[in-house]
């Protein structure tokens, strides 16, 4: 195998290794947790795990749409979107280590989700809860899972990689433009 599809296509066990953490954490919280009880919390009520559905999206966005119309569109959406991102992941030679990695973290997010949104009616099983302490006017921030986790955390490390790499670029030019 070439070199260059090598390197490609190793930050994928990264997704493979996000998709399995995720679905077993889910499959879990699902068997051990009744719905919307508390299975156990830490730190007094700072960290809680809880079961709870999320018909929606982020932030629960679209959850009172109707069922066949949510269940189409955050199927169908996150699928070409994630259809696109590994089209233009393995075209590009242009991202370094990290941004493959992150994006690789990123897709395997996208795909643990989307497993739920396909195969639960009930919606994405979120059951990470940490207190907020009245932060933006919330008490605790949005429940969350292992996948909802690699998606931020990945997307933080490629936006930072982008920004490293422009003012990188900007500084270069800087360098160059002094030297003519």
């Amino acid at each position: 195998m070439e070199k260059n599809l090598k390197e490609k296509l190793l930050p994928f066990i990264l997704t493979i290794i996000v998709i399995v953490l995720d679905q077993i954490t889910k499959a879990l919280v699902v068997s051990f947790i009744p719905p919307y009880k508390i299975g156990a919390q830490f730190l007094g009520d700072f960290l809680r795990l809880i079961h709870v559905y999320n018909p929606g999206v982020a932030f629960s966005i679209g959850a009172s749409w109707p069922d066949l119309l949510r269940r189409i569109f955050f199927s169908l959406m996150p699928l070409i979107f994630l259809a696109i991102v590994i089209v233009v992941y393995m075209k590009s030679n242009d991202f370094t280590k990290l941004q493959r990695w992150a994006i690789a973290g990123i897709v395997g997010g996208g795909i643990g989700n989307l497993i739920d949104r396909i195969f639960r009616p009930e919606g994405v099983v979120d059951f990470i809860d940490v207190k907020f302490y009245g932060l933006f006017g919330m008490e605790r921030w949005p429940t969350f899972n292992v996948a909802d986790s690699a998606v931020v955390v990945c997307g933080i490390l490629l936006i930072v990689s982008f920004i490293a790499m422009t003012i990188k670029d900007i500084k270069s030019k800087k360098e160059e433009s002094k030297e003519v």
